[in-house]
């Protein structure tokens, strides 16, 4: 019998399989009429005019004639309203390991790309080691907070004409994490979601080490525009790096890689910035970025500054005249050609 509630039950089999859930689980189905010999309803989508959006609406629209004949269908594709809604572009900071530098590259390209008049977001999705708070000096200040339509929604902090976002801001620094995988993600997803972020050109997100549950979420789960990926010269760092872009190659995420960035590339004296000492290796990211088929963004120097700067809260990228400003400038600006 056609009537509402099975419709309902018949739009259960028709899967949105990049979140792995069908439409109706996933509140995708808004607006439903029955009437007659009639079904309307509206599809949210990320973004209504994608034209894989297609796909989805033809797959309903073949499973309810299995089902119910030859009925009139009528589905309109509708922008998903988010908190992420009017960000245009998500770019993840990803590393293959710790301990390479991939939380200070992604201060610093958050300075950057607002150095470059871009509108910009930073979230700290490093759950079980945020390091955002100190970076930018934030101390123990706590984003604020509303209710909205029976809902709790934060207001970012912000610094540097930078919106900020981290589990930090709730967990004092000297308070472990002892999360299972599933307690970060809904951490994650919070921080994403119940943010009232605004309009953004860009939300850096600066990831966790590794190829686990944050990232599979944050591949799966939101719409991000391309990676990062830092690495060190080392070139017994090399596995690491092809892990963490094997990862955004997986069919399943497909996320473009804007491409790799060599930290602590050269060492630079304060007092000699002409001079470069490749203390770790020389051109091994460029090498790196070969063997991966990704694009070579640059490399950042190590100064005896950029350390200090994220110690005390004043990320090296502010400054003008320092040779890291002028490399992350440079990143910036490929990416944003690229965006």
């Amino acid at each position: 019998m056609l009537n509402k509630e099975n419709v309902v039950e018949v739009l259960k089999d028709v899967i949105y399989f990049p979140k792995g859930d069908n439409i109706v689980a996933l509140n995708m189905v808004e607006n439903l009429m029955v009437k007659d010999n009639a079904v309307r309803f509206d599809l949210v989508m990320e973004h209504a005019n994608d034209p894989k959006n297609d796909i989805l609406v033809n797959g309903a629209k073949r499973t309810l004639t299995e089902v119910f004949g030859d009925i009139d269908i009528e589905i309109k594709v509708v922008e998903e309203k988010t908190a992420l809604s009017k960000v245009k572009h998500i770019i993840a900071v990803a590393s293959g390991k710790g301990g390479v530098g991939k939380s200070t590259v992604a201060a610093n390209l958050a300075i950057a790309l607002a150095r470059a008049n871009q509108r910009v977001g930073l979230i700290d999705a490093d759950i079980y080691g945020p390091s955002v708070p100190m970076m930018f000096g934030t101390g123990d200040e706590q984003p604020g907070a509303f209710e909205k339509d029976g809902k709790t929604v934060m207001l970012p902090l912000e610094r540097y004409g930078i919106k900020l976002m981290s589990i930090g801001c709730f967990v004092g620094a000297d308070r472990p994490l002892i999360w299972r995988g599933p307690m970060a993600t809904s951490a994650l997803n919070q921080l994403m979601n119940d943010t009232l972020w605004g309009e953004l050109d860009w939300m850096v997100v600066d990831m966790p080490p590794g190829t686990g549950d944050i990232q599979l979420t944050l591949a799966q789960q939101y719409n991000v525009s391309g990676a990062v990926i830092v690495t060190t010269p080392q070139k017994v760092a090399f596995a690491d790096v092809l892990r963490a872009a094997m990862m955004f190659k997986e069919e399943a995420l497909q996320i473009p890689i804007y491409g790799l960035v060599e930290n602590m590339a050269y060492f630079t004296p304060s007092d000699m910035p002409e001079k470069k000492y490749y203390i770790f290796g020389k051109e091994t990211g460029k090498q790196f970025a070969d063997q991966l088929g990704v694009p070579f963004l640059g490399q950042i120097p190590i100064t005896e500054k950029i350390a200090e700067g994220g110690d005390a809260g004043v990320p090296l990228a502010l400054d003008a005249d320092s040779p890291v400003t002028k490399a992350f400038d440079q990143i910036a600006q490929e990416i944003i050609n690229r965006g």
